[in-house]
């Protein structure tokens, strides 16, 4: 289920601020966002499968946070961040 070393290096290259920035919040939201939409897949197929489903509810309330963060410390950049993710807010 966790992404591969390749996707996530893509990830954090295309979001992050500086060269070695693994830890912004626009990094950690873009990664958030690519593992709920892989385990949203896989709930479509494994509907019954309650231990992946917490884990989902989770990494949502988690990415809701980082957004609620940067919302009140960068406007501008949360603006951008959920477009470039498609993101409703």
């Amino acid at each position: 289920m966790a992404l591969d070393k390749q996707e996530k290096q893509t990830i954090i290259q295309e979001y992050s601020r500086a060269s070695n920035d693994t830890g912004s919040p626009e990094v950690q939201v873009a990664l958030l966002t690519t593992r709920i939409k892989q385990l949203t897949e896989h709930l479509k197929a494994h509907k019954h499968d309650e231990h992946s489903r917490r884990g989902l509810v989770k990494m949502v309330g988690q990415r809701r946070r980082h957004l609620t963060y940067l919302s009140r410390k960068n406007p501008q950049g949360y603006k951008e961040l959920i477009q470039r993710l498609g993101l409703r807010r």
